[in-house]
């Protein structure tokens, strides 16, 4: 598989994404608006529909190899891609040696109700390939962000995820930490939850490392 990794810039040390999620997306079909408009003869308002540019029904979207895999996995639950990513996921990791991890942090799910959770399958399958442990439970998810990535603004952004994560005092104490999430888009929670491991959780380092990267910040 080719992959063309891209570099993370964030509050951690390193981090990368994989690949792009994609290699193009255009809009193909727009929902519909009713619009009044005043007739300049008789006064009278016609409705009429237009179409409503601001709102896209339907992409036409071309995927990178991984970033392809990885939608069939989010959104189909084809569970057997799960050892495709996990592999060149392994793979990149080895050749960062430099790092020396010491676990596997994965980014709690939005949807917590969902039964089936790529991120978590994911992130074991690189923690055997790997031998590197998995902490499923020291990083705590106290509230949902369902809606984040809907919101373009910055600032609102960091306002939902204020007090949305929380774990002990010092419980990564001098420990090389990657944080392992399967898309990137503007790095918010990522930045959140690194800043949270090295502050009260002591952290030596958080690294970042997510399958693929989306070409906005949506």
């Amino acid at each position: 598989m080719e992959l063309h990794p891209q570099k993370l810039i964030g509050h951690w040390k390193e981090g990368f994404a994989l690949a792009f999620h994609t290699i193009s997306s255009k809009p193909i079909e727009y929902a519909k608006k009713i619009v009044e408009e005043k007739n300049p003869f008789t006064g009278e308002l016609v409705k009429f529909e237009i179409t409503d540019r601001d709102k896209v029904l339907k992409w036409d979207t071309t995927y990178t190899e991984i970033g392809l895999e990885l939608n069939h996995l989010k959104y189909r639950e084809e569970k057997e891609r799960v050892n495709i990513i996990a592999q060149e996921a392994a793979t990149f990791l080895k050749s960062k040696m430099e790092w020396n991890i010491d676990l596997i942090i994965p980014i709690p799910p939005s949807n917590t109700a969902r039964v089936f959770q790529p991120v978590d399958e994911l992130a074991k399958a690189i923690g055997t390939i790997c031998n590197l442990g998995v902490d499923f439970n020291s990083l705590k998810k106290l509230k949902s962000t369902s809606q984040l990535k809907d919101i373009e603004d910055p600032i609102r952004r960091h306002e939902i995820l204020k007090d949305t994560f929380d774990i002990a005092p010092y419980a990564f104490n001098g420990k090389n930490v990657l944080l392992f999430d399967d898309l990137y888009r503007s790095g918010e929670t990522l930045n959140t939850v690194c800043d949270l491991i090295n502050n009260k959780g002591a952290s030596k380092n958080v690294y970042v490392l997510t399958i693929s990267k989306t070409r906005s910040k949506k």
